[in-house]
């Protein structure tokens, strides 16, 4: 029980930031690369955040 409670946080925490990052500092992106991250950070939160970060913010 506790293991899916600590999964479910760091899903949050990495949906949040996969979101904040999209809309604050991710100026440059299109509206519609913005909508597809956000849409995947809700969906699939740990492995957008994954992909996320090797894909936009290794550039």
């Amino acid at each position: 029980m506790a293991f899916e409670t600590i999964i479910g946080i760091v899903g949050f925490i990495c949906a949040v930031w996969v979101i904040y990052d999209v809309l604050a500092k991710n100026k440059e992106a299109s509206t519609g690369s913005k909508v597809v991250w956000i849409v995947c950070a809700v969906l699939f939160s740990i492995i957008t955040a994954i992909l996320y970060y090797f894909v936009v913010k290794k550039k």
